[in-house]
């Protein structure tokens, strides 16, 4: 089923590639960096933002054959309207040594196994309980927001290796984190609907 555009969102678009120049983006990375732009009004995401062409592309095709998509926070799965997601924070306790946010990402990962999605926009200790796992993730949205370990857990999440979209500054959160998904989900599959938001 076809997504229907609302015309403020087309305009907002619109007026973002007015500003901005998204043209010399590949497809997939110019769809995620136009929807978190488009999400937090910030045209500083363009060149804070860090992710691989041909990782997304293999995100995006786990995503649309099924993959599971697991949050860190219910605010990052309120922002995915189009497809059910994973968030067991509700049911995660902190312990010594361990937050609530990362023993959510222990719980998820029982219940999900690897191949799946992770969508981390809130806390960096889910992000940096993530990579104590073996997850083998189809990709890890790693964009938590934070004076505190915001910006290490980010860049732990590049050094690891694993298919990822962050960014270098402490900025993030759980809108941005949720609009890189969502660009993946609206992207078409066909090439030549690549303009459609």
């Amino acid at each position: 089923m076809n997504r229907v555009v609302h015309p403020i969102e087309q305009e907002s678009f619109r007026r973002l590639r007015a500003r901005l120049d998204t043209s010399r983006f590949p497809p997939l990375t110019r769809a995620v960096v136009e929807r978190v732009i488009h999400s937090a009004a910030d045209l500083e995401y363009a060149s804070d933002l860090v992710m691989d062409e041909g990782e997304l592309a293999k995100a995006h095709a786990a995503l649309h054959t099924g993959a599971p998509v697991v949050v860190d926070v219910e605010m990052v799965a309120a922002g995915i309207t189009r497809r059910p997601t994973v968030c067991r924070l509700k049911d995660a306790v902190a312990g010594p040594g361990l937050t609530r946010s990362a023993h959510a990402v222990r719980l998820a990962y029982e219940e999900v196994g690897p191949g799946a999605l992770w969508v981390i926009g809130c806390a960096p200790t889910a992000l940096e309980e993530l990579l104590t796992l073996d997850a083998s993730p189809a990709l890890v949205i790693g964009l938590p927001v934070g004076f505190v370990g915001a910006a290490e857990s980010k860049a732990a999440l590049r050094e690891s290796g694993l298919p990822a979209v962050s960014n270098v500054s402490e900025k993030g959160g759980s809108a941005v984190a949720a609009a890189a998904l969502n660009a993946l989900l609206y992207h078409p599959a066909s090439p030549e609907s690549e303009e459609n938001l």
